[in-house]
């Protein structure tokens, strides 16, 4: 792959919490405007990757770099500065704060100097378009976090992660205790962001809604890839989706 296209690129990850081994060598690539699903069972580092790349739980070694420019060592506030944005799992929207406030947050003067997408000529999100984007919000505008369903709060995450226009979007489960429709119209925001020029780092237990959303599938073991490949390549291998997503092979 040429080095123009990648945007995130990962180099021998090891990270710990205290004494535990966690992370053990990860290597991988996000390239620009292409959504890579992470798989794996519960307990196997996935979300300590999203962690790890965001700063949040630093690695103790190994090389991160964005856009060409190294990330390792820098703080959360840092790296979203340089074009990242994290629906972290759970969504941690501010539940105290109303749906404009929780919206607004990434552009207020807390959030300025990010290297956004649109400073590369992609799409610009503004709070009308991600209002447009999605409608349920609109009418809910003053209504506090905790007023929200499970499915509006995960609206209103990925639409606060759009308002600062990523170039990149690390995304952790945000399938995660949603309805179907909820989980379908999560799938169409996926291919939406791809259609628009993001990237997206997709974490997900949903099997199939993954594959149907990636152009890469990553599958994470005890803190090791133990695959990398098409989502077509690993519907191919049977014993893959057995042995680490307890997939039946039959």
């Amino acid at each position: 792959m040429d080095s123009a296209d990648v945007l995130l690129s990962v180099q021998d990850l090891h990270t710990y919490y205290g004494d535990s081994y966690v992370l053990q060598g990860v290597s991988l690539q996000v390239p620009r405007g292409q959504v890579v699903a992470v798989l794996g069972r519960n307990g196997m580092g996935k979300t300590t990757l999203i962690r790890s790349l965001f700063g949040l739980t630093p690695p103790r070694q190994g090389s991160i770099s964005f856009m060409g420019a190294p990330l390792t060592g820098l703080a959360p506030y840092e790296v979203a500065a340089r074009g990242i944005s994290l629906v972290p799992q759970g969504r941690r929207i501010f539940r105290h704060l109303t749906v404009r406030e929780n919206l607004l947050l990434p552009v207020s003067g807390l959030a300025k100097g990010r290297q956004a997408l649109s400073d590369q000529g992609g799409h610009t999100w503004t709070f009308d378009s991600v209002l447009h984007e999605f409608p349920q919000l609109r009418d809910r505008l003053s209504n506090g976090g905790s007023e929200l369903s499970g499915g509006e709060q995960q609206m209103l995450a990925i639409g606060r992660a759009l308002m600062s226009n990523p170039a990149l979007v690390l995304m952790d489960e945000p399938s995660e205790g949603l309805s179907p429709r909820y989980v379908l119209h999560v799938a169409d925001i996926l291919r939406r962001m791809r259609s628009l020029g993001h990237a997206v780092l997709l974490v997900e237990q949903n099997l199939s809604m993954a594959l149907s959303v990636a152009d890469q599938v990553l599958i994470i073991a005890s803190g090791r890839l133990v695959f990398k490949g098409t989502p077509e390549a690993l519907q191919a291998q049977p014993q893959v989706l057995h042995d680490h997503l307890g997939v039946s092979a039959g």
